[in-house]
């Protein structure tokens, strides 16, 4: 009884396979939408399973070890390590091309900064603050004072899930960083205490009237309610599309952040590529003190490179006019975003060093370098990277898609379609499920506090105290077969001095304030 019973669902179970891939089969062979199922149908589904999963197979059967992009297995490997508090220290030896054209070395003093004279100014021993004030060269009203020279770039909610956000502002507040909010408005989940980059871009979200324009009460009403916004960035470009405004997929935009930014629910989010508030440096200028004068708080703006004439522009009136950004956030093409055309992100805007190697000598030349906190992103979330970064003439870095690599993100680059299986960059409620926010938030402090640590290691060794310190000359690159160049003299300029003595010829025991 027991064995018919079994054969007769058995029989039923192959019955109900055979049918339903014929139904396929028949299906397959009708629509005429996609060749490959048409003329191979059921098999042709295989083909594009496999493309689908591509990605992750390279990651883990096909690629080695140096070859992934934009982050091969050793620089996620480094990320996860020292977000989850593990040994994030490599064995055997290098395995770079050392000698392959643009390769950094960085080169150590016979006589580092002995460690045990630094000092802290604070519990967490990772500590490193700007060395300069936001503001300060303005006067603004709230100047502000960057705790962390390694902060969390503009990533928005809408862009991110409101775990992802969650994390990374309660793991920015623990690390004493800022978290930028990226041009998607600030929502509920930027508010658990970490300090707030308020950026705004094209779209003006979070700062707009019931029309759709900007408006100074309502940008002016946020400042006043929300004491954890200690700046204001204004976003020109961004390196990964320059020249095109924020892209949101409408699969992404949801009721919450429909609401957030004053948008339809479910449709296509795309800011204008262009600001209507301004269109020459004089208006631009003219804008932000508007802000600044409104708010108190310091206004910077971010930018990628492209021409220069702009930048040679606004040094200009900036000197004669003693007004404008009191920050500048340069953005290389190499930096991330959500969703980009293909041709905005592989060929338009310059690279972090050749970009901001041009605009910043720009405005040493007028003088006014020194009164600008200058802020550089880009890939630039590891330390060999942020050296470079500092000895070119960052005060202070912003870092993006190391952030959602340190809470978990899995380079699946699936970010434009709403299906990270990582639960970082989607607004489907069943993935995010599976982001812990305390576990990841603990991972993100985790990530900013290694990477200080192994900044100052990095400082120290080089004789230095604070890594603001580098300036080009303990930095060469290999600019040809067995020949190395100071990247001071690649770049034809030296960073401006930090207000520290510097320690590294003389080996003096540790850096002091020169009055």
């Amino acid at each position: 009884m027991f064995a018919a019973i079994t054969d007769h669902w058995l029989l039923l179970t192959i019955g109900g396979i055979v049918g339903l891939l014929l139904i396929v089969a028949i299906y397959d062979m009708m629509q005429r939408k996609h060749t490959i199922l048409h003329n191979f149908p059921i098999v042709g589904h295989i083909r594009y399973w496999l493309e689908m999963i591509g990605p992750e197979m390279r990651q883990y059967w096909v690629a080695n070890d140096k070859e992934e992009m934009p982050f091969n297995r050793d620089e996620r490997s480094w990320v996860y390590a020292s977000s989850k508090g593990e040994n994030s220290n490599f064995g055997f030896g290098t395995t770079e091309q050392i000698y392959s054209i643009g390769y950094p070395i960085i080169k150590h003093a016979v006589f580092p900064f002995p460690e045990h004279k630094a000092e802290y100014i604070s519990e967490d021993k990772t500590a490193i603050p700007c060395l300069k004030i936001m503001g300060q060269s303005h006067d603004r009203a709230r100047p502000y004072h960057p705790q962390s020279v390694v902060n969390i770039s503009a990533m928005s909610f809408g862009s991110l899930g409101s775990n992802a956000v969650s994390a990374m502002n309660i793991g920015a507040r623990e690390a004493h960083c800022f978290h930028n909010t990226g041009e998607g408005g600030i929502s509920p989940y930027h508010g658990h205490g970490a300090d707030i980059m308020w950026q705004i871009g094209t779209g003006y979200f979070g700062a707009r009237d019931e029309t759709g324009r900007f408006s100074l009460d309502v940008l002016a009403q946020r400042v006043e309610a929300n004491e954890s916004i200690r700046c204001i960035e204004v976003k020109l470009s961004q390196g990964a599309k320059p020249g095109k405004g924020g892209i949101l997929p409408g699969k992404k935009v949801s009721a919450e952040i429909a609401a957030t930014r004053g948008i339809p629910i479910g449709r296509d989010c795309i800011s204008p590529n262009a600001h209507s508030e301004f269109d020459t440096v004089d208006e631009l200028i003219d804008w932000i003190e508007r802000i600044a004068a409104r708010t108190g708080l310091p206004v910077g703006i971010k930018s990628a490179i492209g021409s220069t004439g702009f930048w040679h522009k606004l040094a200009g009136r900036m000197r004669e006019r003693g007004e404008g950004p009191d920050f500048i956030t340069i953005d290389g093409a190499e930096g991330g975003t959500g969703a980009a055309p293909l041709t905005f992100s592989d060929h338009v805007s310059l690279p972090f060093k050749i970009g901001f190697a041009r605009v910043y000598p720009i405005f040493q030349a007028q003088g006014i370098s020194k009164d600008i906190v200058w802020f550089g992103s880009g890939k630039l979330g590891f330390p060999d990277r942020a050296v470079i970064a500092f000895a070119m003439g960052c005060d202070a870095i912003q870092i993006a898609r190391e952030s959602m690599l340190a809470i978990g993100c899995i380079q699946a680059r699936k970010c434009h379609t709403d299906h990270c299986p990582a639960g970082v960059a989607t607004q489907n409620r069943w993935l995010q499920a599976g982001l812990d926010v305390d576990d990841k938030a603990k991972r993100m402090t985790r990530y900013i506090q290694s990477f200080r640590k192994e900044l100052l290691s990095l400082s120290y060794a080089c004789g230095y105290q604070h890594p603001c310190q580098f300036n080009g000359r303990e930095i060469e690159f290999s600019t040809g077969v067995n020949k190395f160049s100071k990247l001071h003299d690649v770049l034809g300029y030296t960073r401006d001095g930090t207000g520290l003595k510097e320690t590294r010829a003389s080996n003096a025991t540790e850096p002091t304030l020169v009055e």
